[in-house]
């Protein structure tokens, strides 16, 4: 896939290396001469340029790019170009950076954004996940379908212990898409038990979500 990713501080640039490892195409953008850094990323392309403005992304060849990630640690910037990207260029897969929490709220499709990725939020979710049993926490959420990614870790006590998980009603909009268990990662089918200890990652709507830790853990609040 080739990606652009506007913002070529830290953490683009280390969104950039990663994406090289994985066989990617990759344009790092940069407004600041300070920012080009080429040989941190040398297998990258770079671009010294405005990414808020259409000739930058005109020259970044956008029209062609598979992903945008808007990287820079200014949120105003970020939801520029995830708006330039998405209307302007059509690009299938906008993946925004959140600086601060509190313009959470304004990172959505109306602003193009497919995924939006708060660091303080992940980072809470991932230090809930890590100690919390019987809660539903929630690690990511993808804003266009308006449905989050969401962990049980399933206590001993739990009702559904037990049960296949073809059988377990399951709430509307709610997807069970894998099951942690001893290490592994199992995808699962109508026919598997569910066991205490298990983590359990559903896709799910906001809506549902109380209701699905209800299920899962009836003698919890979900998080």
């Amino acid at each position: 896939m080739r990606i652009t990713i506007a913002g070529a501080g830290a953490v683009g640039r280390s969104i950039a290396a990663e994406l090289l490892e994985n066989g990617h195409e990759v344009l790092l953008i940069d407004i600041d001469p300070k920012a080009i850094k080429i040989d941190t990323v040398p297998r990258a392309e770079w671009l010294l340029a405005d990414a808020c403005e259409i000739s930058s992304l005109d020259e970044a060849g956008l029209a062609d790019c598979h992903v945008v990630v808007a990287a820079s640690g200014d949120d105003k910037v970020n939801l520029v170009v995830s708006l330039l990207a998405k209307t302007e260029y059509g690009v299938p897969r906008v993946v925004a950076r959140i600086n601060h929490p509190k313009n959470e709220w304004l990172f959505n499709e109306s602003w193009g954004v497919d995924v939006a990725v708060s660091t303080p939020r992940l980072l809470s979710a991932l230090v809930e996940e890590a100690v919390s049993v019987g809660d539903l926490v929630r690690l990511m959420t993808f804003r266009q379908g308006q449905a989050n990614l969401v962990e049980l870790t399933l206590p001993e006590d739990a009702p559904v212990v037990g049960q296949r998980a073809g059988s377990v009603p399951w709430p509307n909009d709610t997807a069970l898409v894998a099951i942690l268990r001893e290490g592994r990662v199992l995808v699962p089918t109508a026919d598997d038990p569910l066991e205490a200890g298990d983590e359990l990652m559903f896709v799910a709507s906001q809506e549902v979500e109380e209701e699905l830790a209800e299920l899962l853990s009836p003698h919890r609040t979900p998080h």
